[in-house]
């Protein structure tokens, strides 16, 4: 018994069990097996492939308006970005806006590349005063089920602070 695999392979062993350890994976597409070789009277042996699953978490997260710079104007609409750098495998990728501690939306990717890519998600926003001082954020988080990692690894970005201009009107009495 023993396994077949690019990086960390185990030569044949007589033990009941073997392990495969590898402690820095950066084969995208590694495919390992596991082999046991019964005896003379069998031709073949009996082979079995290992689901593997490689990730990368990103390696930053940043959020900002698009298009616009300084203070926005209350009843306007504006665009945040968030930019999610070098993330593998984006189809288990999912990006969370907040505003505060509330959650604001969500986006799930359907890509199925297994290696690091860069990926942007937009939110649109309509500024309202209550809004001057609030803190939007967004959060990468790679959910990679029940045998991966839990809680799942996440990355944020710096909060971005809201500042509004509100309007006021200004009526003239007449007396």
């Amino acid at each position: 018994m023993g396994w077949e695999a690019s990086e960390g392979g185990v030569d044949k062993t007589r033990d009941s069990v073997v392990t495969w350890t590898v402690s820095d994976l950066r084969e995208w597409d590694i495919k390992p097996f596991c082999y046991i070789n019964y005896d003379k009277t069998h031709d073949t042996p009996c082979e079995e492939e290992l689901p593997v699953t490689v990730y990368k978490t990103p390696d930053s997260v940043s959020i900002g308006i698009v298009n616009h710079r300084g203070p926005m104007k209350e009843g306007k609409q504006y665009e945040l970005q968030c930019d999610v750098q070098d993330v593998a495998p984006v189809q288990n990728l999912t990006v969370k806006w907040y505003k505060g501690q509330t959650l604001l939306n969500q986006t799930t990717f359907t890509d199925t590349s297994i290696t690091p890519v860069n990926e942007t998600t937009k939110l649109l926003i309509t500024a309202d005063r209550a809004d001057d001082g609030a803190q939007y954020r967004c959060k990468a988080e790679l959910n990679l089920g029940a045998e991966g990692p839990q809680p799942p690894p996440t990355k944020t970005s710096k909060p971005l602070n809201a500042e509004v201009y509100c309007k006021f009107i200004i009526a003239k009495l007449a007396i």
